[in-house]
């Protein structure tokens, strides 16, 4: 058996094609999941519940990451960032890259078993939100709405799983979370553009085209309002505000970063917002704990 044969070889590769030697993912879809715990919670989430859901979490970003390889295969070889990825190069086949997706999703759902009826079904609708994302891009110059649908959709899993109901607050929090994923993803397009342009694949990133900078802009600052008002409604304090003060400060040194949009410079805001999620978290946890 060759090198690249080997099981260690292999469990390898599985491990890049579920990106997780690429973390940022997972947080950016952890943050806003944590945010509705902790509020659903009232600042102290149920232990069972909160590990649930940072597991399925982990086992949904890495089957996502794997569908998502499977759909963009063809693609992936003729751009820049993502020709190194195991599909692209040959390392991995899509038969394996199938089963490995179903694997993961299968685990999730088991994890999702434990949890009450509402969430149960709820579950249901993320997991054909998560695989029919990746073949967006092919049909509309909005996947990244899309992907913003499918991230958030965490949020009223957790309000459903905490409290065995989803509440107005859920779906504002949902929104702010459409409008943020939204907002860093077209900082991620950004990065790609060029090549997507000449490939033929869509994004938001070609859509808003000059205008992209002040997309961005106005998608963080509708965010940090939803945000706003989501305080507002639980009436959270001052702690809460200096945390959504911290992410605008973020949101607008992305803007300094994007200015030239030079590719470089539009990947390390897109990691930016990891910072934009911990601000807002940390807001959270000092209002509950204060």
């Amino acid at each position: 058996m060759s090198a690249s044969g080997t099981p260690i070889a292999r469990l390898s590769v599985y491990a890049r094609l579920m990106r997780l030697d690429r973390p940022i993912g997972s947080l950016l879809l952890l943050w806003p999941t944590l945010w509705a715990l902790w509020i659903a919670g009232g600042g102290w989430p149920d232990p069972g519940v909160l590990l649930v859901f940072v597991l399925g979490v982990l086992l949904m970003r890495s089957a996502g990451c794997v569908i998502n390889d499977y759909a963009d295969r063809d693609f992936d070889p003729h751009v820049a960032r993502t020709r190194g990825r195991p599909l692209a190069r040959g390392e991995a086949t899509p038969r394996e890259a199938l089963v490995l997706f179903a694997v993961l999703c299968l685990a999730a759902f088991a994890l999702v078993l434990t949890m009450n009826r509402l969430t149960v079904l709820l579950s249901l609708a993320g997991a054909a939100l998560a695989a029919s994302y990746p073949f967006m891009k092919r049909y509309t110059d909005l996947p990244q709405v899309y992907l913003g649908l499918a991230f958030g959709w965490a949020v009223p899993m957790a309000f459903a799983a905490q409290t065995g109901a989803v509440p107005g607050v859920a779906w504002l929090l949902y929104l702010a979370t459409l409008l943020w994923t939204v907002a860093y993803d077209t900082e991620y397009a950004m990065v790609d553009r060029a090549d997507d342009v000449r490939i033929g694949v869509r994004s938001t990133a070609i859509l808003f085209g000059a205008a992209d900078r002040l997309a961005v802009g106005v998608l963080h600052a509708a965010a940090l309002l939803v945000l706003a008002l989501v305080g507002l409604s639980l009436r959270l304090g001052p702690a809460y505000y200096a945390g959504l003060a911290a992410a605008a400060a973020l949101a607008l040194h992305q803007q300094s970063l994007i200015r030239t949009r030079e590719p470089a410079c539009c990947f390390r805001a897109f990691l930016n917002n990891n910072w934009f999620g911990a601000a807002v978290f940390a807001g959270l946890v000092a209002h509950y704990l204060g």
